[in-house]
């Protein structure tokens, strides 16, 4: 798939993976829209992109807020003509044991990694229907595979977002709709800060795992290229990957090492 000239949205787009991938996508002649809830940043990536010869707008949008999604796919449309790319890439993470997390704080993470996630698709997908074509990805994570402790509501929105992306999948392949996946492991962002803890407060610090995961760069790249080669999944980090193949075709060794798995 040829990026150039071609509307790429990416939500999540003020940090981290988002920023990276709009910047690649800078790289090679895309257009892009940038979406987060943090004007401030995205103006900074905007600028990051325009200086590399993009054209590039900034759309706000809040993941947890989802009535005026529609209203927001039509204008761009209206100004655009397109969507060649819809990257589901915001969301939140958590660092907080199932018995101590409260439920609002579930509900918090499934509505805006889940609900927020799949709202803009469908509100993009009518679109892509009528064009005949277009690309769906949604960032999940290597615990959208499997759980790992501090991580259930987390874990829950992407094992859902893998369910729905699945069956979207199917129910579009003669639309020349492609759906891609991604699953990244550890990659070093600021991910981890932003996570919430029981009372709903930050984290504030950079996990172990975190700082020695591979760049948003590279994961980006990855990411880029799965889209251009309409891959299915596209898993992306270093040796924690192994515990995918593991729970798959090793399920009895999985089980040994997550039962000693103690995340911070």
């Amino acid at each position: 798939m040829n990026f150039k000239d071609k509307t790429v949205w990416i939500t999540g787009a003020s940090s981290g993976i988002g920023s990276a991938l709009a910047i690649e996508f800078a790289k090679i002649g895309a257009v892009i829209i940038l979406s987060s809830r943090n004007t401030k940043k995205l103006e900074i990536v905007k600028l990051e992109c325009e200086k590399l010869g993009a054209t590039c707008i900034v759309q706000i949008l809040d993941l947890e807020n989802q009535d005026n999604f529609s209203k927001i796919t039509e204008e761009i449309i209206a100004k655009y003509h397109t969507i060649e790319v819809l990257i589901n890439n915001g969301g939140i993470t958590q660092r907080s044991l199932v018995k101590e997390t409260p439920l609002e704080i579930d509900r918090k993470i499934m509505e805006i990694n889940f609900f927020g996630n799949i709202a803009l698709t469908k509100a993009v997908l009518p679109f892509m229907i009528k064009q005949q074509s277009g690309s769906i990805v949604t960032i999940s994570s290597v615990v959208g595979k499997f759980g790992v402790p501090k991580r259930s509501a987390y874990s829950a929105s992407k094992h859902a977002l893998h369910g729905f992306y699945e069956t979207l999948r199917a129910e579009h392949k003669a639309d020349n709709i492609n759906v891609t996946i991604v699953i990244p492991g550890y990659v070093k962002t600021n991910i981890s800060y932003n996570a919430m803890l029981k009372d709903g407060s930050k984290n504030n610090k950079l996990d172990d795992g975190q700082a020695g995961g591979v760049s948003a760069e590279y994961c980006a790249k990855k990411i880029i290229k799965g889209i251009s080669n309409n891959k299915k999944e596209v898993l992306i980090g270093g040796k924690e990957l192994i515990m995918v193949h593991l729970r798959r075709f090793l399920p009895f060794i999985y089980y040994r090492i997550i039962d000693k798995v103690k995340t911070t």
